[in-house]
Parts: C-alpha cells; sequence; structure tokens
C-alpha cells in the first residue's frame, strides 16, 4: 500500500510539473509577442494622441506602447509624483496634465526624478509654458496602486498612475484613459528626466519550462524504478 501510495504521489507530480512546463511555454509565447508588439510600436513614426472619440476602444493589445504625438501645453500646478523605482534608483514619477490643442487632457509623465528632488524648488525644471509638442509611448492607466500598497489620493501618496483617480484628485474633469511617457527628446532634463520607458522585457519562460520538464521526467523515472522493484520483489507492503 505504501507503494502504490508513493507511485499515486510522484504520478500527481508528474501531472503537475508537466502543467507548469506547457504553462511555462504558453508564457514564453505571449512574451515573445509582446516583446515584438512593443518594438514594433515604440520605433514607429508617432501618430497623434488618440482623442475622445477613440477612447471607448483603446485597450493594451491594440494600442499600448504606440508612440505617439500631442501638441498643446501644460497646465501649471497640477503636479503629481508617483513612487518609481528605475535604472536611476528609486524616485518618482513626475506627472502633468496636458492640455492638447484639439481640446483634450491627457496626462504625461514628464520622467523620473529621485527621492531627494522631489520637490520643484530642489530641482532645476521647468515646464514648458507656451505651446509646445512632445512625443512619448501610450500606457494604459494603472488602477488601484502598486509596490504592495493602494493609492491614498487624501495623503497624496500614489504607487501607480491611475490616471482617473489623480484626475479626480486634481479636479481636472475627464481626462484621456491613458497617459503619455515623454521621450528624451521631449523631457531631457536634467530633472525630470524622460525616456525612462521600459521596452524591454526579461524572457526566461525557456528556461522555466525546460526546468519542469526535467523534474517531470524525474517523476517518469522514479516511479518507473519503483514498479520495477516493485515486479522484482513482489506486491509487498
Amino acid at each position: 500500500m505504501r507503494r502504490l501510495a508513493l507511485l499515486g504521489f510522484i504520478g500527481l507530480l508528474f501531472v503537475v510539473f508537466v502543467g507548469l512546463g506547457i504553462w511555462q511555454v504558453e508564457r514564453r509565447s505571449w512574451k515573445l509577442d509582446l516583446i515584438a508588439r512593443v518594438d514594433a510600436r515604440a520605433h514607429a513614426p508617432a501618430a497623434p494622441a488618440p482623442g475622445p472619440e477613440e477612447w471607448a476602444g483603446i485597450d493594451a493589445a491594440g494600442a499600448e506602447y504606440s508612440k505617439v504625438a500631442l501638441e498643446g501645453r501644460y497646465l501649471s500646478g497640477a503636479e503629481t509624483l508617483v513612487k518609481a523605482v528605475t535604472e536611476k534608483g528609486p524616485g518618482f514619477w513626475v506627472l502633468a496634465p496636458f492640455r492638447s490643442a484639439r481640446g483634450f487632457t491627457v496626462l504625461v509623465n514628464r520622467g523620473f526624478v529621485p527621492e531627494d528632488r522631489r520637490d520643484q524648488s530642489e530641482r532645476s525644471d521647468a515646464v514648458a509654458r507656451g505651446e509646445t509638442r512632445l512625443v512619448g509611448l501610450l500606457r494604459l492607466g494603472e488602477p488601484g496602486g502598486g509596490f504592495l500598497r493602494g493609492n491614498d489620493p487624501a495623503g497624496g501618496r500614489w504607487y501607480s498612475r491611475d490616471v482617473t483617480a489623480i484626475a479626480q484628485a486634481r479636479g481636472l474633469g475627464a481626462v484621456a484613459p491613458y497617459f503619455v511617457d515623454a521621450d528624451a527628446a521631449s523631457e531631457p532634463g536634467p530633472l525630470p528626466l524622460g525616456g525612462l520607458t521600459v521596452i524591454r522585457f526579461r524572457n526566461t519562460h525557456l528556461i522555466y519550462a525546460l526546468t519542469w520538464f526535467c523534474l517531470a521526467g524525474m517523476s517518469a523515472w522514479a516511479g518507473l524504478y519503483i514498479l520495477r522493484r516493485r515486479a522484482e520483489n513482489g506486491p509487498v507492503g
């Protein structure tokens, strides 16, 4: 009975390991598609940012990481800092409302500032006051929060770029359901520093898949070994 129970457990492990391996293969396919899609969009010519008539149809599969252009002006006095961890270290994204010349408002991620330069008085940035043109990547809003913390609009603590909640907290009215990560040419710094959008994604799913399939093979070998010993020694215990 104990050998049968052990065989049953090994069989369960085999099924689980094979399932995890297949899942990683599927994840790898999804990741490769994402990498190809983002690379194509991020390096394509900039198109006009979607206006209100297009907002209802915007989704991640069809629009995220598309290169877009905006013409208009920043609205002063409504800057929002959102917690960030980047290749430059920990700090904040600087989100500012941008009024398009076409008559709608978009939150623009102007770029990164380190934690010790969060106050505008501590950095040399100056929001463009007149009409300007910027280019960046379209990103969908990030509702709820991040870093295992929920956004706290009342306390002014933001852990994700939740465009709807930020617009409500800032009294901006209707805004686009996306934000735009300004590129380095539009926000060259020194602070905030644009162009830090991550468009390179780790793809280690093949390694994980091979690991799970190897474990499945080891489980199968262990099961066959037990069956062979049982056949040689007889069904004892």
